[in-house]
């Protein structure tokens, strides 16, 4: 019979590959009950430790649905959320509160400006996360600034107001926002949808690096060529259902549903206009890295 030492030894590789996130069999309805709408439908899918997962499909598929969910924003009918093997989905508001002071999940939301104080300075905002949880003020400031490399911010950035700033360092500061306390897990709902070409490229090489730090990440967007630069595996949403998962590459180059290809066929950052051909580039050669 083995001692508890070792029991405890032998069960570390099973708590380490563990899923971050694990969602299981999720439905999610909108609409009065007279006039429901499904708008998932047994969903499931998990996030290793470490992984990125992007999650494509059109409008209206469900994909920021189910983030939503994941953060506790919408309620499921059926169906589970675990967040680092804790069962969050029946969480009620304080229980949701007190898991993100926890700081185990992060959001970056499609449009920063809207997502950051306008009155807030932008060194404020990215310590606020940190306050919250307990942080110094001083240990704060300077986990900030010891951060903003990593994200390619200069560090006179932090006395500005978020007004003053161009669209591809506000979204910067959203993902440092996000990423500051070391989360476990951070989810992106279409994070590079209002930049350009070239501010595309840049914050899609930033998600690729932070990978690096062993926080796993959801990208979310309508855009297959600029989730297969970033992620490790894909999975495609069509009308609520998970139609298809797999390798990145794999995906890309072999999809098996018909909308799947349909993606495929039609992503404009793999095969758009020739002015994005230095944007569609950059990204074959991450997709090839």
């Amino acid at each position: 019979m083995s001692t508890p030492a070792e029991a405890a030894e032998h069960a570390e590789p099973a708590r380490a590959a563990a899923p971050v996130l694990a969602v299981s069999c999720l439905d999610v309805h909108h609409g009065l009950r007279t006039r429901r709408r499904q708008v998932l439908r047994q969903v499931s899918l998990s996030v290793a430790p470490g992984e990125t997962l992007g999650l494509i499909g059109e409008t209206g598929s469900g994909k920021s649905t189910l983030a939503r969910a994941v953060l506790g924003l919408v309620r499921p009918t059926a169906g589970s959320v675990l967040i680092h093997g804790e069962d969050v989905t029946g969480y009620d508001r304080r229980r949701r509160r007190a898991l993100r002071r926890r700081g185990l999940v992060g959001y970056v939301f499609q449009d920063p400006l809207r997502s950051l104080d306008p009155d807030l300075t932008i060194g404020r905002s990215l310590a606020e996360p940190l306050l919250v949880r307990g942080v110094p003020r001083a240990e704060a400031a300077e986990r900030v600034r010891a951060f903003l490399p990593r994200v390619r911010l200069e560090a006179d950035l932090l006395d500005r107001l978020p007004g003053a700033l161009s669209g591809g360092q506000r979204q910067r500061v959203a993902v440092a926002r996000a990423l500051v306390t070391e989360p476990r897990l951070v989810l992106l709902d279409e994070p590079v949808s209002a930049l350009d070409s070239a501010n595309r490229v840049g914050v899609l090489e930033i998600l690729r690096e932070l990978r690096a730090s062993g926080t796993s990440l959801v990208f979310i967007s309508h855009d297959l060529g600029s989730v297969a630069g970033v992620a490790d595996r894909i999975g495609v949403l069509h009308r609520g259902e998970l139609v298809e998962t797999g390798p990145a590459r794999d995906l890309v180059r072999r999809p098996v549903h018909p909308y799947t290809r349909l993606l495929v066929g039609s992503a404009p950052t793999l095969r758009g206009a020739p002015a994005d051909r230095a944007a569609r580039a950059k990204l074959r050669a991450l997709l090839d890295a």
